[in-house]
């Protein structure tokens, strides 16, 4: 049977996998995780009535291939799949949007490619390839935000554990990367393990991907405008990490969404579609 779901061909032969929802001019848009199947960014919020998505499944993930050689995981070496499905979609130039972990390699893309980004969003990510990490107090203190709400001093008690490694990650955790933690937010936060290649996200973030100097010289040369989005109750990265990352950038704005998580498009999709669309049309 054919597939209905649009493939191409990165540079090592491995077949990749890309999803396109709504109508208008595209916006590639690439997955955290790391190493999640697209499918958790749904529409949006809705921004595909704006814009249309091409959701990339990164290799090993979702309907796109493994790769032969699985050191092919590690986040700069991904960057070449980025370039083959701008030029598989025929795109000089495009819009790019990276959330969370797969804003690292949106970052990457950009320096190695500037001169093919028209304009870039970065969501809800810290930037590995900048040197920047949210610390263990980062995710504490945004945790911290969200005292007094129902099973707060349990959960906030596993989240210390975690970032101690003394427990794995649970579903116990997950109300932490959520602004609203409602029927919503509980049905996406359980589907994380079941869309997310382990091995895969095992070698994403290896150290030898990232050169932070090269990086930064390389991204002050970018003439693309950028935008960072924080959540306010987000720690990984924090509103204030956030803003060290857009120093990087030599036309950054970062736009802090009140009230929102990891996953802003769920907190509220009015407000964060608004404020994409703004930034992607040049209204704002």
């Amino acid at each position: 049977m054919l597939s209905l779901v649009p493939i191409f061909t990165a540079a090592d032969g491995t077949p990749l996998a890309y999803h396109e929802r709504g109508r208008g001019e595209p916006l590639v848009v690439l997955p955290g995780g790391p190493m999640r199947a697209s499918v958790y960014l749904g529409d949006l919020g809705g921004l595909d009535r704006h814009r249309r998505l091409i959701l990339l499944d990164l290799r090993g993930t979702g309907d796109s291939a493994a790769p032969a050689d699985p050191a092919t995981y590690r986040c700069d070496r991904q960057v070449d799949d980025v370039e083959a499905l701008r030029a598989h979609l025929g795109l000089e130039r495009m819009d790019l949007l990276g959330h969370s972990a797969g804003g690292s390699l949106a970052a990457l893309y950009a320096a190695r490619h500037p001169r093919r980004l028209s304009r870039l969003a970065l969501i809800t990510t810290a930037l590995r390839p900048l040197g920047l990490a949210a610390s263990a107090e980062d995710r504490l203190a945004a945790a911290r935000l969200r005292q007094g709400r129902p099973g707060f001093a349990e959960a906030f008690a596993a989240l210390r554990d975690w970032l101690a490694g003394e427990r794995e990650y649970d579903a116990d955790l997950a109300l932490f990367f959520y602004g609203r933690w409602d029927d919503a937010a509980r049905a996406h936060a359980e589907s994380e393990a079941p869309q997310t290649n382990e091995e895969a996200a095992d070698r994403y973030f290896d150290p030898g991907a990232f050169d932070p100097p090269a990086t930064r010289a390389a991204l002050s040369a970018l003439t693309a405008p950028v935008l960072f989005l924080a959540g306010e109750l987000d720690g990984g990265p924090r509103p204030e990490l956030a803003r060290r990352a857009a120093e990087a950038f030599p036309q950054a704005e970062l736009a802090v969404q009140p009230g929102a998580g990891h996953y802003p498009w769920l907190d509220d999709p009015e407000w964060f579609v608004r404020c994409l669309t703004a930034f992607l049309d040049g209204t704002h």
